[in-house]
């Protein structure tokens, strides 16, 4: 495996041609650019959720693009089975002999659309690849691609033929995307943007392989003060005794919260983590590992308001 060193100028003016890439081709949700470019840079998986037809694939296909990896599709359905994602052996009439194919799942990119469209059994075979970065199959362990991550799009679970994620799944994103409608200037530019030639046709690759797994690196490297470190934990912590919340995150939900920090400040351009940094992401990050009470739910509750509502009550350090 390569050790290719980058030099951080290099790093970030890469990332900034990255988002331009991002965001030539889905207006006016730049924030969502910065959190799914933080997913990549930490390493993790990514849940975009929202109604049809708002760029959710469009914005998965432009992140693909820009990295000279190996990408792979799969249109989840009804019908689809664990081995159309993870593989199989095919027996050879010609010599008696059975040969393993490998699934769509070997690759850097991996885009499972309309994930809840497909049956439970089918999705949890993406478990063991978004935990481990390994698939176990018939019996036997396959190593994946580094880096290796999905990204996922699921139409809101109260649609027609969809399956709601098991806890266990939605624990393995690292965020929770909705794009949500643009506001109706921004659908005015799209609608002159994309009467030509789509964006999405003039993205060119802007990292290597190489590139990617050297700033992931340079990630894991960004300083955690103590005190931050506690501020993370203690958000983390209050949520698992929340009334509002019947689940709380895990300690892999902390692990992810300070991976996605480091990601966070990495692209500001800093090489130490702030208590902003973990405000900003503690919504994206937690709230998707959570289950409302059904007072809550019925009391109009989100969790994207809970996690809000915990953030104020806990004192930021200094």
């Amino acid at each position: 495996m390569s050790t290719e060193v980058m030099p951080l100028a290099s790093a970030h003016e890469k990332l900034d041609h990255l988002r331009r890439n991002l965001a030539s081709v889905i207006q006016g949700k730049t924030e969502s650019i910065d959190v799914l470019v933080i997913a990549l840079l930490a390493g993790g998986s990514v849940l975009m959720e929202d109604v049809p037809g708002v760029g959710k694939t469009t914005l998965a296909k432009a992140l693909a693009r820009s990295l000279d990896v190996e990408f792979q599709r799969i249109q989840f359905t009804p019908d689809l089975l664990p081995t159309d994602i993870l593989g199989s052996s095919i027996y050879s009439p010609a010599d008696g002999t059975f040969s393993f194919r490998k699934g769509p799942i070997f690759c850097s990119i991996l885009l499972a659309d309309e994930i809840n469209r497909a049956s439970p059994r089918t999705q949890s075979a993406l478990l063991e690849a978004m935990s481990e970065g390994q698939a176990t199959i018939e019996g036997k362990r396959y190593r994946l691609p580094s880096p290796f991550l999905v990204l996922a799009t699921q139409n809101p679970v109260d649609f027609h033929g969809t399956y709601p994620l098991p806890e266990a799944q939605l624990d393995r994103f690292l965020v929770h995307l909705n794009l949500g409608y643009p506001d109706a200037d921004t659908e005015v530019e799209i609608l002159y943007v994309q009467s030509a030639e789509p964006p999405l046709d003039d993205i060119r690759s802007v990292l290597s392989i190489d590139e990617v797994r050297a700033v992931q690196r340079m990630v894991h490297n960004v300083v955690v003060e103590r005190s931050v470190a506690e501020y993370l934990v203690a958000i983390v912590q209050r949520t698992r005794n929340d009334h509002h919340l019947r689940l709380g995150v895990s300690p892999r939900g902390s692990l992810m919260f300070f991976r996605a920090a480091q990601a966070r400040a990495f692209s500001e351009g800093r090489s130490y983590v702030i208590p902003d940094d973990v405000r900003t992401l503690a919504a994206p990050v937690l709230a998707h590992r959570t289950v409302l009470t059904s007072k809550a739910k019925y009391a109009g509750f989100t969790k994207e308001r809970v996690i809000r509502e915990i953030l104020d009550q806990i004192e930021v350090p200094v």
